[in-house]
């Protein structure tokens, strides 16, 4: 599972679940676009829009899916309803796997239902550039005993255990530099498929 608004989707989130798939050999990456994100402020652009942004940005890749669970959900967004939904559908012995960026993994122990991630998913931090790792109590307190340090160790079990991951590309792509750059009218060029970018503009967004 790999969340997100994808407010647009751009070439970091996507060589992002690449390079997951294939450093964890995973069967599948979930891609989900967030309706109601619980932690930040709601999207100027509509959730369908971003599915099929996220849609037309994936293409024909190999074993990442465009998954719209969350905007058949009403109320907020919560990463735990979004896994048991997975849980539930793969059964209780598949290993899930949630990946998040350093960022919001700092503020996870304000997460709704935190502890009960664990126990339906392990989940992998994404290591970005000039973002530092530094646990308060909190968060100490919810990963303690759980972090590994290899990929074998984090599938031992189908969930329940935390691996810090750098992945080998590391695209710096922003978001809100891209909605800049729209709204200016400026190029986005190779910031984003060229498939994104046509969406975008056949359908005005972001203007």
């Amino acid at each position: 599972m790999l969340g997100g608004t994808f407010d647009p989707v751009h070439h970091g989130h996507l060589r992002s679940a690449v390079e997951l798939r294939e450093m964890l050999a995973l069967d599948q990456v979930h891609m989900i676009p967030a309706q109601l994100p619980p932690h930040r402020a709601v999207p100027g652009v509509a959730a369908l829009d971003r599915l099929e942004m996220l849609k037309a940005g994936i293409g024909d890749t190999q074993g990442l899916n465009a998954d719209d669970r969350e905007l058949r959900r009403s109320g907020p967004s919560y990463s735990v309803d979004t896994l048991a939904s997975l849980r539930a559908e793969f059964g209780d012995e598949t290993r899930l796997v949630m990946a998040l960026g350093v960022d919001a993994f700092l503020k996870l122990a304000e997460w709704h239902e935190p502890e009960r991630l664990f126990e339906l998913a392990h989940l992998i931090v994404i290591a970005r550039p000039g973002h530092a790792v530094s646990p308060g109590p909190a968060l100490q307190a919810l990963i303690e005993g759980r972090e590994v340090d290899d990929v074998t160790r984090l599938f031992a079990t189908p969930a329940g255990r935390l691996l810090h991951l750098r992945l080998p590309s590391s695209m710096d792509i922003s978001a809100t530099e891209l909605r800049r750059r729209l709204r200016a009218g400026l190029s986005v060029r190779y910031l984003l498929p060229s498939a994104v970018e046509t969406y975008i503009q056949s359908s005005s967004l972001y203007r």
